[in-house]
């Protein structure tokens, strides 16, 4: 099959419904959560009917489909966008009307389609005279019309009227401006001939968005109502204001005709009957009149759909691709059932926990500060341990003298030693309990971090908040665990001497001394109470105290390990698993409580993806000719 005309502004005119049902009609707010999608609306061609208020815009609309059914009144009747999609039918076929708002409804008096305009219009911006940029789709089976689409905005004007804010006109031009400001828009531009062009609003807007012409056709109204003597001969031969396409002249029906109630069939027979007669325009009569206009358009719009369909296809293929890549990241909507819930719940954990376990394990930045605890810290600890106090002349004879009572020792002051050993065994205590303290920041860090990587978490604020004080219990658990284990480490040193340390130490031989039978050689007679002697036992608690503190560098380490990264990394949510175990399927939902903005985020995102698609089926089922 080959591509016609009606296949091709048809095909339009379904996208553009769909845009409008699915919230896209192009003009969309930049603080709106759909603002950041591309609009499909914006890439097809569409013909906008822009005219100041009284240029007689309306009724041009009217002639083009041979039918009364705009409403009419003072001040600002058109208040939010006409979207009118023309289908010519075969002849002798009943005229009828159909609104998407409406669509099993179908309109064979336009006295009522006419109403049904302005009762729509009043349920988006009530009974005010606001405006709103939500269009209203009519469409429109006649015999007697071409195949068309067209975009009736609102009229251009300069002064608010009562009830209306100051901003009215501000908000009428944007509007306007926002619809023929897009390159692919063609801008039917009406102006009155029995005004001066050069003060026309509509040619004002149209040169400053399209100075060279190119996507303007200009059409004036109301020639019969020129002053005698007079004619717009200038304007429509282009030499007041040239465009790359033809001015069209338009005769409209007369107040006196629609009080009268002359129907639209008529008054194009009288509008063909004055070009024809007319002394002025009579050599311009084949190219003239309300119906050569709607041929005109609906011929180059056509050409302008066919010259796009290569860019659409592309724009939709493109945003498909984006939308889909979008909705993997947002995530898809949560599940109603609580079984599927709760393993949701579960899945998103693991991926917590797979992360965290990276940071461990390597695979990311982070678990290489918890050796750095152990390789600098602790050692760097250690050595500030005040032994130099601890082990001083003053302190090693206060230590050994008090152990030994009344009773000086007779050998070597054991007690003394053991005093000495385990008050300095006791300073081990404060870096031990340090690098507990130093890991188990480490790993709170960890978690927050994990936590804010998980990509899939990103949408439950109420879970994240959950895992983390899970996991910020269960690390308090680890933490009281390893330091109750460092503890007894140090505990354990204190408890049971290392009795071979002592034994290996050289035994101090002093001179006896000197009797009347000779060198007593067979009893040492040693002062133990001189300054040697007790730098002696400090020299050798020193000795000691090395030799645990080498131990401990290595066995705190393995304890915390093994308390806290091992237990951290094996069954860091094990408690929260049992725990949401026997959770109600209430408080579940609760859990997966996702941030409003996201929510909406990913509803325009399934909508837009939704249009895109949707246009694409429309596309696909045309074969466009070669």
């Amino acid at each position: 099959m080959t591509t016609t005309m009606e296949s091709l502004i048809g095909l339009v005119n379904r996208i553009q419904r769909v845009c409008t049902v699915l919230g896209d009609y192009g003009t969309t707010d930049s603080s709106s959560s759909s603002a950041s999608f591309s609009s499909l609306w914006e890439a097809l061609p569409t013909v906008a009917v822009v005219g100041g208020q009284s240029s007689g815009k309306s009724s041009v609309l009217e002639s083009i489909v041979g039918r009364d059914f705009l409403p009419r009144g003072s001040g600002i009747v058109t208040r939010r966008p006409l979207v009118l999609q023309l289908h010519k039918t075969e002849g002798g076929a009943q005229e009828y009307a159909e609104f998407l708002h409406l669509p099993k409804r179908r309109f064979t008096d336009f006295a009522a389609v006419r109403k049904e305009i302005q009762d729509e219009t009043d349920r988006v911006t009530g009974k005010t005279k606001m405006i709103s940029p939500v269009p209203i789709h009519l469409s429109i089976y006649s015999p007697n019309v071409v195949n068309l689409t067209l975009v009736d905005l609102p009229g251009l004007t300069k002064v608010a009227v009562d009830g209306q804010p100051d901003s009215i006109v501000e908000d009428i031009e944007n509007m306007v401006r926002s619809y023929v400001a897009k390159p692919n828009c063609i801008i039917l531009a009406i102006s009155p001939a029995n005004q001066d062009i050069a003060t026309s609003d509509a040619i004002k807007l149209a040169r400053e968005v399209d100075p060279s012409g190119e996507r303007t056709f200009g059409v004036l109204t109301k020639l019969d109502l020129m002053d005698k003597g007079t004619n717009a001969l200038d304007v429509l031969d282009g030499r007041s204001y040239r465009l790359q396409h033809p001015w069209v002249g338009i005769v409209n029906r007369s107040q006196a005709d629609i009080n009268k109630n002359v129907d639209m069939i008529a008054a194009r027979r009288n509008e063909r009957e004055y070009f024809a007669t007319s002394p002025d325009y009579s050599h311009l009569a084949s190219k003239m009149g309300s119906e050569y206009l709607a041929k005109l358009l609906s011929k180059h719009l056509e050409s302008v759909i066919r010259a796009r369909i290569p860019s659409i296809t592309s724009l939709i293929s493109k945003n498909i691709d984006e939308l889909e890549a979008e909705l993997d990241r947002l995530g898809r909507p949560v599940a109603v059932d609580a079984g599927a819930q709760l393993y949701t719940i579960l899945e998103l954990c693991r991926a917590f926990d797979r992360i965290f376990k990276e940071h461990l394990e390597g695979g990311r930045a982070g678990g290489d500060r918890i050796y750095g605890v152990f390789d600098h810290q602790l050692p760097a600890a250690l050595k500030k341990l005040p032994f130099d106090r601890h082990l001083s002349f003053q302190n090693v004879r206060k230590v050994v003298s008090e152990a030994d009572g009344y009773q000086p020792h007779l050998i070597a002051p054991e007690q003394g030693y053991r005093r000495l050993i385990e008050g300095a065994l006791n300073y081990f205590r404060g870096p031990a309990e340090a690098s507990v303290d130093a890991v188990h920041f480490v790993l709170k860090e960890l978690v927050r971090k994990s936590i804010a990587e998980t990509q899939e978490l990103r949408r439950f604020p109420s879970l994240q908040v959950e895992i983390a004080g899970a996991a910020g219990e269960a690390l308090e658990r680890f933490r009281e665990e390893s330091k109750k284990t460092v503890v007894r480490l140090v505990d354990m040193e204190a408890s049971y001497l290392t009795v071979d340390f002592f034994r290996n130490l050289p035994q101090e031989i002093e001179k006896g001394p000197i009797t009347e039978k000779g060198p007593n050689n067979g009893v040492a007679a040693v002062d133990r109470y001189t300054e040697g002697h007790f730098r002696r036992i400090a020299m050798n608690v020193s000795s000691y105290i090395n030799m645990v503190s080498e131990t401990l560098k290595n066995t705190v380490p393995k304890a915390v390990v093994y308390c806290q990264v091992r237990e951290a990394r094996h069954s860091l949510l094990n408690h929260f698993y049992l725990q949401i175990g026997k959770i109600e399927g209430k408080q579940l939902v609760l859990l997966l409580d996702e941030d409003p903005a996201l929510m909406e985020r990913r509803h325009q995102a399934a909508k837009r993806l939704e249009l895109f698609k949707s246009a694409r089926d429309e596309i696909e089922s045309v074969t466009w000719a070669r």
